[in-house]
């Protein structure tokens, strides 16, 4: 079994033979990293840090982590971190790509998509839209650091750090970074279907072994509901239940189920709000009914 990437026998311990993380966490400095009370430091006026996770990629973690931001800035202040450092798309689906990261006498200062809502990735600093991040683990983990350490954030009440699928050095850099500042909670995606549903059993199991508590699942592209007649149809059909039999599995919580809907991709897009766009559609209210649970949780 892991022993846990803060543990003293990380990367050396029997459980670690054939890990694909095994030298990241073997050769992580020892002694505490001298920049984690800067860090602390940086965020001492954020109440609220959740992980936005999901063990299999394009099962739309970056587009709820944008509407979950949305939904929140209505009525708190609100930081998107993006750590997924070789696929930043939040900038275009926040619709301010166009934007500049400033430097100050404090430090970086992150984009403000609105008065309550500001936004911090690597796609602001690429010379263009199609420049590929080819960066291994080292270089990840010193950008993550400085979105914490070097970042002039304001007040907040919530920051949402989307990651990238699965389980390694983004993941590994800011558990370790946030150790003493803490972490409220996870919220992992998955789809219903059992290929989405094995990633996010490791993805649990990581969260488990670095002690990070999981405040829910949500199940995205819960079906396809017909903007006509209303019908519902399993697009991604349930074969071993979904969501909600992984849940009733691991007792962990079912936050919610999100539809899909076509104007969900459409906000991305533009740049939109989907709730603001299209706040009666079922998407759009089973969105509200996940924001209403996770303010409950923290």
């Amino acid at each position: 079994h892991c022993p846990g990437p803060e543990s003293a026998g990380a990367g050396k311990a029997a459980g670690c033979e054939g890990c694909p993380n095994q030298q990241i966490c073997s050769t992580q400095a020892s002694g505490p990293d001298p920049d984690l009370p800067l860090i602390t430091q940086r965020l001492d006026q954020t109440h609220h840090k959740l992980l936005i996770l999901s063990g299999k990629g394009g099962v739309g973690k970056s587009t709820f982590t944008a509407q979950l931001a949305f939904a929140l800035s209505q009525t708190h202040e609100v930081g998107v971190v993006d750590i997924d450092v070789c696929g930043p798309s939040l900038p275009k689906i926040m619709g301010v790509e166009r934007e500049d990261v400033h430097r100050s006498s404090n430090g970086w200062t992150p984009v403000f998509v609105s008065d309550s809502l500001s936004l911090m990735s690597i796609g602001f600093m690429l010379p263009d839209e199609d420049a590929a991040v080819i960066w291994r683990g080292p270089k990840k983990n010193g950008i993550i650091k400085q979105f914490l350490r070097d970042v002039d954030w304001p007040p907040l009440d919530f920051m949402l750090f989307d990651t990238p699928p699965g389980t390694s050095d983004e993941h590994l850099s800011v558990v370790q970074l946030l150790r003493d500042s803490g972490i409220t909670g996870a919220v992992i995606l998955t789809t219903p279907q059992e290929v989405a549903l094995q990633d996010v059993r490791k993805e649990i199991d990581f969260c488990r072994k670095a002690r990070v508590p999981i405040m829910g699942l949500v199940e995205n592209m819960s079906g396809f509901v017909c903007p006509g007649c209303r019908h519902e149809s399993a697009i991604f059909p349930p074969t071993t239940g979904g969501a909600q039999a992984l849940c009733d599995e691991l007792d962990i919580p079912l936050l919610g189920r999100i539809p899909l809907d076509p104007l969900i991709g459409r906000a991305c897009d533009f740049g939109e709000s989907f709730a603001d766009s299209a706040p009666t559609s079922p998407a759009a209210v089973a969105l509200a009914e996940i924001v209403k649970r996770i303010e409950s949780l923290v």
